[in-house]
Formats: C-alpha cells, sequence, structure tokens
C-alpha cells in the first residue's frame, strides 16, 4: 500500500492523505481535489465556513506511510530537497497556540519563537460566499506577521499555514 498526500506547495502542510492499493500515486492534483480543495472550518452556533484552497497552490507527492497523518493532516508537511523534488518522509511540524486576531484591516499571527529565516504564511480567510487569500512572511528573526485584509464584522473561518508550525483552522472574529 502507498501512501499519497496532497499539500500546499507555498508552506509544504499536507491537506490530504489517501492510501492506494495496487495503483500508482497520481501526478496531477486536479486528479484529485478538482479546481479547488474544499476546507471547512466550524464556526459558532453550528455553523460552518468552506475554504476553498485553489489547485494552483497544491502539489502530490508519494510519501513513506505515516498513519496519523490521516487523524491530523495539517500537523505534517511535506520537504522538498535543493533539486525541488518532495522528500519521502514527512515532517512533523511545530505545535502552536499563541494569539491570531483580526485588527485594524489585518489578520496579525504572532508565533511562540522567532524564526531564524524568511518564513512563509499562508492564509485563507472566509467572507459570506468568498474567500480571501492572503500571502506574506514571517522576517528572520522576527515572531509576527500581519496581513492586510478587509472583513466585514463577525466570524469568519481561517485556514492558516506557517512553513515549519502545524496548520491552524480556527475561527476569527472581525471587530
Amino acid at each position: 500500500m502507498g501512501l499519497s498526500v496532497v499539500y500546499v506547495a507555498d508552506t509544504g502542510h499536507v491537506v490530504g492523505a489517501l492510501a492506494l492499493t495496487g495503483a500508482g500515486a497520481p501526478v496531477e492534483v486536479g486528479s484529485l481535489v478538482g479546481e479547488a480543495l474544499p476546507v471547512r472550518v466550524s464556526l459558532s452556533g453550528g455553523r460552518s465556513a468552506v475554504l476553498a484552497l485553489p489547485d494552483r497552490r497544491l502539489a502530490v507527492a508519494a510519501v513513506d506511510d505515516e498513519p496519523a497523518v490521516f487523524a491530523e493532516p495539517l500537523a505534517f508537511g511535506v520537504d522538498t530537497g535543493q533539486d525541488g523534488k518532495p522528500r519521502p518522509a514527512l515532517a512533523q511540524l511545530a505545535p502552536w497556540s499563541t494569539t491570531l486576531e483580526i485588527t485594524a484591516g489585518k489578520l496579525v499571527l504572532t508565533l511562540p519563537a522567532s524564526v531564524t529565516r524568511l518564513t512563509p504564511v499562508l492564509a485563507l480567510i472566509s467572507d459570506g460566499q468568498q474567500a480571501h487569500v492572503l500571502v506574506g512572511e514571517v522576517p528572520a528573526g522576527g515572531a509576527q506577521a500581519e496581513l492586510p485584509v478587509a472583513l466585514d464584522t463577525g466570524e469568519h473561518g481561517a485556514l492558516v499555514l506557517v512553513a515549519g508550525y502545524a496548520g491552524r483552522l480556527q475561527e476569527v472574529t472581525a471587530p
């Protein structure tokens, strides 16, 4: 049996996994997810928001078996070598629980420690029937990123991916 994962090319985060028997690993992400991979975020009051990760931000890789990836895919990442090809072993990503907040037209995320190198960030935030795709970075020596976004007041679903850290899928509130 082989394990294949769909991951975010910008940050390496695994967003889906499938075990295959008797077939080779798919090479086209579109054959697995179509134009976008839907991700659901639970909101207060039993509601949910759907975020669509566009297929152009995704890639697929055949990797070593890792059963835990099925239970918590955002806790794993795909590392690429200098040749740009995915390595077979999945990386366990560092957890973080520091704040995500929306203030004055921006999403502010704070990591538990400073990063040693420029670190990519990708965030999707629901806003009614659409989703904002935010791209940024945490600077070397820093622990914070600010991503501009204009949102309606209220609760929104957010998927926040910081390279090297486990992905966050949660509700955020815009003042």
